[in-house]
């Protein structure tokens, strides 16, 4: 590890209070999160204690209401945050996104009882969420799942399993989108289950390529009742309600990418400066230059192509096929942001010494989480072109 110290992003910020705030998490990761970041990761460790820290500070509800404990901040800031987290830690941006996406459905369509008992918890009481839609057998073809709900006056019983859930075991709740009728799209639901419910279960995490640090297992749910009081929206509107919170949570997924991204090139160009070869810093040749050159150029892009999609969202104007753009462009430049970075570290930057063989690793999941690049490509080619004929 170099002991070059990047200089911070220049951004663009609406207000004096969101400036105000991107100072405090500046300050919170160089204190909470950085010094520990390579050793935890490395150990596998999930910094459940600094969620606390974030979910009492108000970070983990930028984007939802004053009223309810939330931050009342546009996604133009709330993503410009969560890159930064990301960078410092993938596991925090990503973990932060995912707490997003879980509490999007009562946020959104809960009623005005339901936000009031449960909203100002989720928010700042310190707990943690986590989004159930995914399973064993419907990934892509999220209107394919087979968890079903069924109902017997004024509760519902749960059966099925969803995998792939960030936080699994360790949320405090989940979204869960059940089946509660035989039409693909129009038959599904989302509730609102604690994680004490009898009958939820966790599986032992999975064993991943990176991301040690933030455990994603499968969810178990064996006749787990749930009252009706916590069903969101109406039901068979669970569907609409997933991808809403798709929407929005491929811009938190383009913003992370980003992240990581710029912490690869800071890494590369304080390694580049230092490292001298033949005489003079490597930095010095024309060949790693331009290296340099095209992941800054890549980096910007993609920073400039989430922010515009995350205005649209802001103005209430249409975003899904922006967000799918910002998701797929940020992504694919990621992978290939830290993969140059690996080489321009040389056999270096395979070793553990140096960050940039994790965040390569990192770097990839983010191309398959919230739907995988090529369906992105599919939202993206159905906007231009209408849906398939065949």
């Amino acid at each position: 590890m170099t002991d070059h110290v990047p200089l911070p992003v220049e951004r663009e910020l609406p207000t004096e209070e969101a400036r105000d705030l991107m100072s405090l998490v500046r300050e919170l990761i160089e204190r909470e999160i950085k010094p520990r970041a390579a050793e935890e990761e490395a150990a596998g460790r999930f910094p459940r204690e600094l969620f606390t820290l974030l979910s009492r500070s108000g970070l983990l509800g930028l984007v939802h209401p004053e009223e309810f404990g939330g931050g009342g901040q546009p996604y133009e800031v709330y993503l410009q945050v969560l890159e930064e987290f990301a960078a410092a830690r993938l596991p925090v941006g990503l973990g932060i996104s995912v707490h997003t996406l879980a509490c999007h459905a009562l946020a959104g369509y809960g009623s005005k009882e339901q936000l009031a008992e449960h909203l100002p918890a989720m928010l700042g009481g310190g707990l943690l969420g986590a989004y159930c839609l995914s399973e064993p057998s419907s990934g892509s073809d999220a209107a394919g799942l087979t968890t079903r709900a069924t109902r017997d006056g004024d509760t519902w019983t749960i059966e099925g399993t969803k995998a792939w859930i960030t936080h699994g075991g360790i949320a405090d709740f989940y979204t869960v989108l059940a089946r509660t009728g035989a039409e693909r799209t129009r038959g599904i639901s989302a509730f609102l289950v604690p994680a004490d419910a009898p009958g939820l279960s966790a599986a032992a995490p999975e064993h991943k390529m990176g991301m040690a640090g933030s455990p994603t297992s499968q969810i178990h749910l064996d006749g787990v009742r749930v009252p009706d009081a916590r069903r969101i929206g109406e039901e068979g509107q669970g569907f609409a309600i997933a991808l809403s919170a798709l929407d929005a949570g491929r811009l938190g997924i383009a913003a992370c990418a980003v992240g990581v991204a710029q912490a690869a090139l800071d890494e590369a160009l304080a390694y580049t400066a230092q490292r001298r070869q033949f005489g003079r810093p490597i930095a010095d040749f024309q060949g790693l230059r331009f290296m340099l050159a095209d992941m800054a150029t890549q980096i910007e892009a993609g920073r400039a192509l989430y922010l515009a999609a995350a205005r649209l969202r802001d103005a209430g104007r249409p975003f899904s096929k922006q967000a799918a753009m910002a998701k797929l462009f940020c992504t694919d430049a990621a992978m290939r942001i830290t993969t140059d970075a690996v080489q321009l570290l040389g056999g270096y930057g395979y070793t553990a010494d140096f960050p940039v063989e994790r965040y390569m690793r990192e770097a990839k999941v983010l191309q398959i989480v919230e739907g995988t690049n090529q369906i992105q490509r599919v939202v993206i080619a159905r906007a231009l072109a209408g849906p398939e004929t065949g």
